[in-house]
């Protein structure tokens, strides 16, 4: 028997309706993304991580409306590989960029993750100091470029924008800020990502291609005119190991010639404390326009803010100045802010061990996008939605010796650090390794390598150097 339907045409016009009303797929939004790299900045060097005198309310609004990370670390704490690390997701050893020599050809072959966001629609920019040699032509995956040659000039710099070399009058941060809101404010319908790598907190220097440097102009650091002498009576609140110098770290006691022994001498001075703080105040304020140029475009909560460092920086403790490629604390300690209201909850700290290697994989994620097998770090998502089950109890921080520092020559290292213990191998030098029980000296002022009641826990850290070797070396992992 045949069947038949039949459709009142009330009842047609009704289907239809409904159809008509049914909401349109709704397009995934991508955030937006900027990363504030600062360079050699300390991880307490800002008002929110405790500094005892520096005015820092932007920064300090980071740390207020999102996250600050009081466990982030730098892989290798020297300026082109961590920068490398950073962009790559990938460690020195596994990225080749593993010193400050003239690597410019290999750094355009770079996989870096605004090359993989650009090439999934997001409008990209680089400004500021690439610092992966001299080379300051353009990189792959970047839509627009304004780099510094090299570490960059403090007065009138020369930058490279957009294939095109030219000088710039001015301040350099001031400048570099203007070239972030140029892009800012272009028109487009995609997301975007600016990656913007200050030449604050440096001096001004010029680098080499051998990877040594020499002073230019006025040399030192040199802050914005309207900010010297901002400082000139304020005293930096030192930590318990400034000034005391050595005496169970074979590597740093070496007789090293025309170089006197670490003491009081040797350490960070006070004009420098005071002047690195005062070239802070650009950077500072450049972070307050990008806010404010966010808030214009109604993009501000829609963007993803990173604020952080490649390495920190020594005021003297253990006897220190300059040799920031060392694996104590005050080298491999950087600050970590991200603000991005859709996923943070404002003033969240963490105290998870995080590096420099995570912040691709981080955004990838954040960016709704996949994860490439290359990635060596750890998406942070888990720490922002408070899920994490399992995270990160130890890693590997590694150092490449070079001859720009006299005093740290042969002293390329392998080290783990894990949340109680730190062990350092030197690669170089026998019987110079140092061993580290953070919990009970979390000033690294007594090396216990010899202590026989440590005798076990140093063959675990040895066992777990080996361990995060294999990991970042198996499949590039």
């Amino acid at each position: 028997m045949k069947s038949h339907l039949t459709f009142s045409l009330g009842s047609v016009l009704g289907l239809l309706i409904l159809v008509a009303c049914q909401p349109a797929e709704k397009k995934v939004s991508k955030p937006n993304i900027i990363v504030v790299l600062v360079d050699d900045m300390r991880w307490d060097e800002y008002g929110a991580a405790g500094h005892n005198y520096i005015q820092t309310p932007n920064i300090d609004r980071l740390a207020r409306e999102g996250i600050r990370f009081t466990n982030a670390f730098a892989t290798t704490p020297l300026c082109s590989p961590s920068r490398a690390n950073f962009l790559t997701g990938r460690y020195a050893h596994a990225n080749g960029i593993v010193d400050n020599q003239a690597r410019n050809e290999q750094s355009h072959q770079l996989i870096t993750f605004p090359r993989l966001l650009h090439d999934r629609g997001y409008a990209t920019a680089f400004v500021g100091k690439w610092h992966m040699g001299n080379d300051d032509s353009p990189r792959p995956g970047f839509d627009f470029w304004a780099s510094l040659r090299g570490q960059g000039e403090a007065i009138d710099p020369a930058l490279n924008i957009n294939g095109k070399q030219q000088t710039i009058k001015g301040y350099v941060t001031d400048i570099l800020i203007d070239q972030s809101v140029q892009f800012l404010k272009q028109k487009r319908e995609q997301p975007f990502l600016l990656y913007l790598a200050h030449k604050a907190l440096h001096p001004n220097i010029v680098q080499r291609d051998d990877g040594s440097t020499a002073a230019i102009g006025e040399g030192g650091f040199i802050a914005a005119e309207r900010h010297r002498g901002m400082y000139d009576s304020a005293v930096f609140a030192r930590r318990p190991n400034y000034n005391i110098a050595p005496v169970d770290k074979p590597a740093l006691m070496r007789s090293l010639e025309r170089l006197p022994p670490l003491s009081a001498e040797t350490s960070t001075k006070e004009k420098t404390i005071r002047e690195r703080a005062e070239m802070l105040m650009a950077v500072d304020e450049g972070l307050g326009t990008l806010i404010t140029t966010l808030e214009e475009l109604g993009q501000l909560d829609n963007t993803i803010i990173v604020f952080t460092s490649d390495h920190g920086y020594w005021y003297g403790e253990h006897c220190l100045d300059e040799e920031r490629r060392l694996a104590y604390e005050e080298a491999i300690r950087i600050p970590m802010l991200v603000r991005y209201p859709p996923a943070i909850k404002p003033g969240t700290t963490s105290e998870q061990l995080v590096l420099s290697i995570d912040l691709a994989p981080t955004l990838m994620a954040m960016a709704k996008e996949p994860q490439p097998d290359l990635f060596q770090g750890m998406s942070w998502q888990p720490i922002f939605t408070d899920s994490v089950s399992e995270w990160r109890t130890s890693f590997l921080v590694e150092y490449y010796s070079d001859t720009v520092f006299p005093r740290i020559v042969n002293m390329g290292y392998k080290a783990v650090r894990n949340e109680r213990y730190k062990y350092i191998h030197y690669e170089e030098l026998s019987g110079m390794d140092e061993l580290y029980d953070l919990a009970n000296d979390p000033y690294e002022l007594k090396n216990v390598i010899k202590d026989p009641q440590l005798e076990r826990v140093l063959g675990e850290m040895k066992e777990e150097l080996v361990e995060q070797l294999i990991m970042t070396i198996d499949n590039g992992k």
